[in-house]
């Protein structure tokens, strides 16, 4: 039965929260959209992503939020309903890890923040040595990233969801800035040298 973002969500409490804001009836009914399977948007987005914050509970029942990080497309769509990263050494805390062997949930927000864009993604994670599947390692691995993998995350979709923009800052990477600006300094290459050229003229002119 495919769940709805907000069916995971939405827990009594939530919904006391929501009568105590006079929302309740915003979220009431009219959310059976499918949610449990990508679509060709969504694994479009996933695809051009280069980093994601990931959400786990430990036993304690303390929520810790990671962010994780690489080259654009290292989190992988396997199927529709299956996603993968390789995962690489950090400052070897293993917080993360450690919330997974005990509670398999986690919650992930992809950020798109030029377009101001949210994706959500309720999953199950399953932690594989590298030698678990090798062929899946092998997919996964890029020779050109600096990183060192320690070991495979798959991640099996619950259900997505996306946000609305609202209080999202436009933020730009360094290569999106370059290519933004790329245009302009190309124009002042080009006027540079022409007037170059003009003083040139001019100073043989005179002479």
């Amino acid at each position: 039965m495919p769940y709805h973002f907000l069916e995971v969500a939405v827990t009594p409490s939530v919904r006391a929260a929501q009568a105590e804001m006079g929302a309740e009836q915003i979220w009431l009914g009219g959310h059976d959209r499918p949610s449990d399977r990508f679509t060709e948007s969504e694994i479009g987005f996933i695809a051009e992503r280069d980093s994601f914050y990931m959400a786990s509970v430990s036993e304690t029942g303390w929520p810790y939020v990671q962010h994780r990080g690489g080259k654009a497309g290292f989190l992988a769509v396997l199927d529709e309903q299956t996603l993968a990263f390789p995962d690489y050494r950090g400052n070897r805390q293993y917080i993360s890890a450690g919330n997974f062997s005990t509670n398999d949930r986690a919650c992930l927000f992809r950020m798109d923040y030029p377009r101001r864009a949210r994706l959500k993604i309720y999953a199950h994670v399953e932690r594989l040595t590298l030698d678990e599947d090798p062929a899946l390692t092998a997919r996964l691995a890029d020779p050109s990233y600096r990183g060192k993998p320690e070991r495979i995350v798959k991640l099996r979709l619950e259900a997505f969801d996306w946000n609305c923009p609202q209080h999202i800052v436009p933020r730009y990477t360094e290569a999106q800035i370059d290519a933004a600006v790329r245009p302009l300094r190309d124009r002042l290459e080009q006027l540079e040298s022409e007037n170059a050229a003009l003083r040139a003229r001019l100073s043989g002119a005179e002479h």
